[in-house]
C-alpha cells in the first residue's frame, strides 16, 4: 500500500478542508465538527509555541478519553513536537521517570490527574501544565450517566505554572508554519521493559501514519463511519483505532471517557455504531448486560480487538446476537497497533490474524534464528512500516530488539507462535517475562523495580497468580527487613504501591516469605515461584 508522505497532522487538515462541518466527535451528546476540532487545534498549537515548545520537544499529555486528548495530540503534532502518552494510571514514579527520561517541559492534563502532576513542576524539570475539565464539553441536557470525572465541576484554582485549558485557548495564539514530515518523531508510546523502568518507543509520522491508514482500508471505512471509543486514546490501539484511523478517514467518533456497558449500548443505538474496537474483557462485560437485548445493535457491522484470546463461547453469542465474527488482531507499542488482522470474511477464532499491508512476518528459532516453517513454535518477527525506529536513549536495548534476515531489520516481538498452511498466525507463550491482567502488559522487572523503594522490603519477586475474571493478576512474594518484620502490614505496603504505581500493577496478593529461591549463581528464580503458584491453585 502506497501510503501518504506526509504529517499525521495533515490527515486533520484535510478531512477538515473536505468535511468541514461534519461530525468529527460527539461527547457524552456533544457534537463537535471537523472546523471546530481543527480551529482549537491551532489555538493550542499557538499556545504550546508561544510557550517556548519547539520542533523535536516532547509534550506530556496526561489525560482520559474527551474531546481535549483529540485536540491536544493533535495540536502537539501541529506544534512540530512530539506527543509522549501518559497512562491515566499512572502516579509519581512513574511521571517522575516520564518527565527525566524524555526531558519535557509541559504537560496537558485532565483535572482529576492534576494532584499527581502537579508536585512535579516543584520537584522535576516541568514548568507548565494546562489543566483541562471534560464538563466543559458534554451537553449539559444530556441523559446519559456520566463518569465522576466528566461530571465534576470545572477546574477553578489558581496555582504557579498552571493555566486552564480554556485560558490556553483564549490566548488565539498564531503557530508558526507546520514542518514535520513523514521521517521527524511524532510520539513517543512507553513500553514497560523486562529491565525495570519503561522505555520509549520512537514513531515517526510515517510509522503513525501507517497503522492509521492500513486500519482505514481493513475496516472499509468513510466519511460516513461511525467509530464506538472505548479503549484509551493513550494506548496505541485505541489511538489508531478510535482516533488516528477515524480522522484520516473523516469519520465520526462517538467517544466515552469510563466504560459502562449500558452507555455503551445506549450510544451504540443512538448514533448508529458501526464500527466498535474494544478488548476481550470489555466484550464479555457488554454481552454479559441482563438487559442488552432491549438495544438495537443492528448499525453494527464490525467488531474486533485483542489484550487476549476471544473465548469461543463468548464470540458465538456475539455473532448469534449480532451476527458478526469478533475479529481479533495483534500489534504492540512497539509496532504502533496492528502488525497482524483477521480478514473480516474469513477469521480464525483465537487467532492473531495474518500480516497486514507490507509486513513480513515470520517465525523463528529464538536460540538459532534459525526460520521455522508452517506449525512450528518460534518467536514473531515483523518487518513493516509502522515499527518502532528504537527505543529512546537506548542503544543497547534497541540493537537487542532487531534481528536481520535476507537483509531486512526485524523486530523481535518476544512473542512464542506459529503459522498455519493459509499463514494465520497463533499464539503459544511468552518468551519474555510478562503478566497479562485482562488484557494489561504488566512487567514484573518494573513493578520490582518501584517496590524496592519502600524501605520495609529487602527482597521482592513478582509473579502472575490465576484470577477468575483477569486471568491473570499480580502477586508479590516479599522478604522484609530485619527491622520491619514485626511492624510491615500486606495492606500499608498495597497502599503504598498504591501510590507509587498505576493500579493494574499494583499487586492485588502479598505473601511474606523467609528467603527467595536463587540460583547457584545467585540469580532469582521467578519462574519456580510461578509453576509453584498455578500448581497450588490449580
Amino acid at each position: 500500500m502506497t501510503l501518504p508522505d506526509t504529517s499525521v497532522f495533515t490527515n486533520l487538515q484535510i478531512s477538515a478542508l473536505r468535511y468541514p462541518d461534519h461530525t468529527a466527535t460527539i461527547y457524552y451528546d456533544a457534537p463537535m465538527s471537523y472546523r471546530q476540532l481543527l480551529t482549537e487545534v491551532e489555538a493550542m498549537a499557538g499556545y504550546l509555541q508561544a510557550q517556548g515548545v519547539k520542533k523535536g520537544d516532547r509534550v506530556l499529555l496526561y489525560m482520559q478519553n474527551s474531546p481535549q486528548y483529540a485536540i491536544a495530540y493533535y495540536a502537539i503534532l501541529r506544534a512540530d513536537a512530539v506527543v509522549i502518552p501518559v497512562n491515566p494510571m499512572n502516579r509519581a514514579a512513574e511521571l517522575e521517570h516520564y518527565i527525566a527520561d524524555t526531558g519535557s517541559r509541559v504537560c496537558l492534563a485532565g483535572q482529576e490527574l492534576a494532584g499527581f502532576i502537579l508536585p512535579m513542576l516543584d520537584s522535576t524539570d516541568l514548568e507548565r501544565v494546562v489543566v483541562t475539565s471534560y464538563n466543559t464539553y458534554i451537553d449539559k441536557e444530556t441523559d446519559l450517566d456520566l463518569p465522576a470525572e466528566v461530571a465534576a465541576p470545572a477546574w477553578s484554582k489558581d496555582v504557579p505554572g498552571v493555566v486552564s485549558w480554556e485560558q490556553a485557548l483564549a490566548g488565539n495564539h498564531k503557530p508558526a508554519e507546520h514542518t514535520a514530515g513523514p521521517d521527524d518523531l511524532a510520539v513517543i508510546p512507553y513500553s514497560s521493559g523486562t529491565t525495570g523502568a519503561p522505555k520509549g518507543c520512537m514513531h515517526t509520522h510515517r510509522s503513525v501514519m501507517a497503522t492509521a491508514v492500513h486500519r482505514a482500508f481493513w475496516n472499509l471505512s468513510t466519511a460516513n463511519t461511525v467509530q464506538l471509543a472505548t479503549l484509551p486514546f493513550f494506548h496505541v490501539t485505541g489511538m489508531t483505532g478510535s482516533m488516528n484511523s477515524p480522522i484520516y478517514s473523516g469519520s465520526t467518533t462517538i467517544i466515552m471517557t469510563r466504560w459502562d456497558r449500558t452507555t455503551a449500548a445506549r450510544l451504540i443505538e443512538r448514533y448508529r455504531v458501526t464500527g466498535w474496537t474494544n478488548i476481550v474483557t470489555m466484550a464479555v462485560d457488554f454481552l454479559s448486560n441482563p438487559d442488552i437485548g432491549q438495544y438495537d445493535l443492528s448499525s453494527l457491522n464490525t467488531i474486533g480487538g485483542g489484550g487476549a484470546a476471544m473465548p469461543e463461547a463468548v464470540a458465538a453469542k456475539l455473532k448469534a446476537m449480532t451476527g458478526l465474527d469478533y475479529i481479533e488482531g495483534y500489534g504492540l507499542s512497539e509496532t504502533m497497533a496492528a502488525t497482524h488482522i483477521n480478514p473480516s470474511d474469513h477469521p480464525k477464532p483465537q487467532c492473531l490474524g495474518i500480516p497486514v499491508f507490507d509486513v513480513d512476518s515470520r517465525i523463528i528459532d529464538v536460540e538459532t534464528l534459525e526460520e521455522k516453517g508452517p506449525g512450528e513454535v518460534g518467536e514473531i518477527v515483523s518487518n513493516g512500516p509502522q515499527v518502532t525506529q528504537g527505543y529512546w536513549h537506548r542503544p543497547a536495548e534497541t540493537e537487542a530488539a532487531f534481528v536481520d534476515i535476507d537483509g531486512k531489520r526485524f523486530f523481535r516481538t518476544g512473542d512464542l507462535a506459529y503459522y498455519d498452511e493459509e499463514g494465520y498466525f497463533f499464539m503459544v507463550d511468552r518468551v519474555k517475562r510478562m503478566i497479562n491482567a485482562s488484557g494489561f502488559k504488566v512487567w514484573p522487572s518494573e513493578v520490582e523495580g518501584l517496590m524496592y523503594r519502600h524501605p520495609a522490603i529487602h527482597e521482592v519477586c513478582v509473579i502472575s497468580s490465576p484470577h477468575p475474571k483477569r486471568g491473570e493478576t499480580v502477586k508479590a512474594c516479599i522478604v522484609l527487613t530485619p527491622d520491619a518484620e514485626s511492624s510491615a502490614t500486606e495492606a500499608e505496603i498495597v497502599s503504598w504501591c498504591k501510590e507509587q504505581m498505576a493500579a493494574y500493577k499494583v499487586p492485588e496478593i502479598i505473601e511474606f516469605v523467609d528467603e527467595l529461591p536463587k540460583s547457584p549463581t545467585g540469580k532469582l528464580m521467578w519462574r519456580a515461584l510461578q509453576e509453584e503458584e498455578w500448581k497450588a491453585k490449580a
